[in-house]
């Protein structure tokens, strides 16, 4: 594949999972303010077919483009770029070593869980505190909206272990899916 080809898919790609990134669904569940997109699937796609740098570029447009109509301060777009870059790199050196089916799947299994437990840390440390700044909220007010979802998160260790790292999770597993369903017939497509 010549590097303009190369080039072009990139671009492609981002352009579809910037769309996919409007197309956002909270979960009955957990508090309104986490919304599942699809649009990683796109991204951990082109991972697999252009390797990770492509992948990490295409990541880079689709929340750059978002952030201008951003409703988080740009703290989702954050987020949300830092989590599916850790997804492909996992998921895509993993798949390079074992290259199979199963070792995609495994490499994802392993990206979805890293990438949960970095939603945790993020969350903590970076996203949460830039959302309070941004957004001229309160930790009180952002768990308040949490209990409404989910009486049990009182403070940040629930919302951690019982929104935060369960959403990354269905958001990774959800990828993962689509992803190994997709794969496959994309890439015979493409090549």
């Amino acid at each position: 594949m010549t590097k303009t080809m190369k080039l072009t898919y990139t671009a492609v790609f981002a352009a579809i999972s910037t769309v996919l990134m409007y197309f956002e669904f909270p979960l009955p569940f957990m508090p309104p303010f986490l919304k599942i997109d699809l649009s990683g699937a796109v991204i951990l796609i082109g991972a697999f077919i252009f390797g990770i740098g492509p992948a990490i570029t295409m990541a880079a447009i689709k929340d750059l483009i978002h952030a201008t109509q951003t409703q988080t301060a740009g703290s989702g777009e954050l987020q949300d770029f830092i989590l599916i870059c850790t997804l492909i790199i996992i998921a895509v050196a993993f798949y390079k070593v074992y290259r199979s089916k199963t070792g995609a799947l495994i490499g994802c299994s392993v990206g979805t869980i890293a990438m949960s437990v970095m939603a945790m840390i993020t969350n903590k440390v970076i996203i949460l505190p830039f959302y309070i700044k941004g957004m001229g909220m309160n930790l009180e007010a952002i768990f308040d909206m949490c209990k409404a979802a989910n009486p049990a998160i009182d403070g940040m260790s629930a919302y951690l272990f019982l929104a935060v790292f369960p959403f990354t999770m269905i958001k990774g597993i959800l990828v993962t899916a689509i992803t190994m369903l997709v794969y496959k017939r994309l890439c015979t497509f493409i090549e």
